[in-house]
C-alpha cells in the first residue's frame, strides 16, 4: 500500500481554506490558497486588518502624547544639567553621521551652557564595538571637555539607557538629542524610568536611512509600550557610579 496515494473526498466544499489546501496537497495537486469570495468573509477580513493596524498604532500614539510638547530644537531646550546622547551606531570606530549628527547637537548644548555634562550612553558589549569611547572622542574634538563627559558602557537599547541614567547615574533631569524619528520614544520611556525629559529632535535629510528608522519606530512602539508597562531591569543593571555626580562638582568649582 505503500506506492497507493490515499483516497480523499472528491468535494472540498465547507473547508476552511489551509485545509483545503493540505487536501489538494496529498492529492498532488498545485497547492494555491484560495481567499474566500463571499462578501461577509471578505467584509470580516477587511474589519480585521483595520483593527490590528488600529492596535498597531496605539503604542505609537501613547509615545506622542507621553512626549507631548516636550520635544523641540537645540534652541528651544530648557537649561538642564546633563544631556543624555543615544548611541546611533559606529563604522570603521567612528560615529555613523546620524550619531555624528546627536553628537553635534549635544556639543551645541554644552557650548551655548544649556548643559553642564553629556551623558553618552551605546553599546560595549564586543571589544572591539565601543560606541561610548568613539562618541567622547568625537565630542572632545568638537571643544566639550573630557572632564565633562560621561560613558555609559550598557546602553543596549533605549530602555537600559533611560533606566541606567536614573539608577545608576543618578540622573533627575535631563535633555535627551537623538533623531526626530526617535526622540518621542526615548522621552517617553525616560519619563516612565523617573526621568524629567525634555528631547531635542535633530533634523536629518529625508533619505533612506530616515524613511527606515520611521518604520521602525512603529515596530519599536510595542515594546516601548511593554517596557513602561512591566518596567524590566535593564540587560545589565550593576553598581551605582559617581560620574555624573564628580563632574557636575567639578565644574561647580
Amino acid at each position: 500500500m505503500s506506492g497507493e496515494r490515499r483516497k480523499l473526498p472528491g468535494r472540498l466544499k465547507g473547508l476552511l481554506p489551509l485545509e483545503r489546501l493540505v487536501v489538494e496537497r496529498l492529492r498532488g495537486r498545485p497547492a494555491v490558497l484560495r481567499l474566500p469570495r463571499t462578501r461577509r468573509v471578505q467584509r470580516r477580513l477587511v474589519q480585521g486588518l483595520m483593527a490590528a493596524c488600529a492596535l498597531a498604532l496605539v503604542p505609537a500614539t501613547w509615545m506622542r502624547l507621553e512626549a507631548g510638547d516636550r520635544v523641540g530644537t537645540t534652541a528651544e531646550a530648557p537649561a538642564r544639567e546633563v544631556a543624555v546622547v543615544f548611541g546611533a551606531g559606529l563604522w570603521q570606530g567612528r560615529p555613523t553621521p546620524y550619531l555624528a549628527h546627536r553628537l553635534d547637537a549635544a556639543a551645541e548644548l554644552y557650548r551655548t551652557g544649556k548643559v553642564k555634562v553629556v551623558l553618552v550612553t551605546g553599546d560595549n558589549s564586543r571589544v572591539e564595538y565601543d560606541e561610548p569611547d568613539a562618541m567622547r572622542t568625537y565630542l572632545t574634538g568638537r571643544g566639550v571637555p573630557d572632564g565633562r563627559i560621561v560613558s555609559d558602557y550598557a546602553g543596549f537599547d533605549s530602555w537600559d539607557s533611560c533606566v541606567r541614567a536614573k539608577k545608576i547615574f543618578g540622573v533627575d533631569r535631563a535633555v535627551l538629542v537623538s533623531q526626530g524619528f526617535h526622540i518621542h520614544r526615548a522621552v517617553a520611556l525616560c519619563r516612565s524610568a523617573g526621568i524629567d525629559a525634555y528631547g531635542v529632535g535633530v533634523d536629518e535629510p529625508r533619505d533612506a536611512t530616515w524613511y527606515y528608522g520611521g518604520a521602525r519606530e512603529l515596530a519599536a512602539s510595542g515594546k516601548a509600550a511593554l517596557d513602561a508597562l512591566l518596567r524590566p531591569d535593564p540587560r545589565f543593571l550593576g553598581p551605582q557610579e559617581l560620574g555624573v555626580t564628580e563632574a557636575l562638582a567639578a565644574g561647580a568649582r
